[in-house]
């Protein structure tokens, strides 16, 4: 995980939408998230396995009573496909919890592995208060 402050450069395409923080919001996400990039003509995957994980988190454990989450999805000239889930809970920084070699995954932290194989880059940046964006980059290598 690199918690570096960065920067998405000029996008081509950017998509941006808030959603309820429950469930619902996170399927929606994903939902909304594979239509806008087939309407971009992007692959699907593996960038909707990883919009479905990062909503998820952000419905369950970045949940705040009437706060909503946020997702963005930018294309920028770098040919570089970013992801971001913005939520209301800051001071609950994604973890992934090491398991013990031969044992199962840990109950929580599994999704946050599968991001980690699937995204080129991924991290999370502070702010603005009480907000926290976890966000992942795909090559499109366009």
């Amino acid at each position: 995980m690199n918690q570096e402050i960065t920067a998405p450069s000029a996008p081509l395409h950017q998509f941006t939408v808030p959603l309820s923080a429950t469930r619902r919001g996170a399927r929606l996400a994903r939902l909304l998230a594979t239509e806008q990039l087939r309407s971009w003509e992007l692959p699907l995957d593996p960038a909707r396995l990883i919009v479905a994980e990062l909503a998820a988190n952000a419905a369950v454990h970045g949940h705040v009573p009437g706060r909503s989450f946020r997702l963005s999805i930018t294309v920028t000239a770098h040919a570089t496909l970013r992801i971001e889930v913005t939520d209301s809970r800051a001071e609950k920084l994604p973890t992934r919890t090491p398991t013990a070699a031969g044992a199962g995954p840990a109950e929580s932290g599994y999704g946050l592995r599968l991001v980690e194989e699937l995204a080129d880059r991924w991290g999370v940046r502070g702010g603005p208060v009480p907000c926290k964006t976890v966000w992942a980059e795909l090559d499109l290598g366009r």
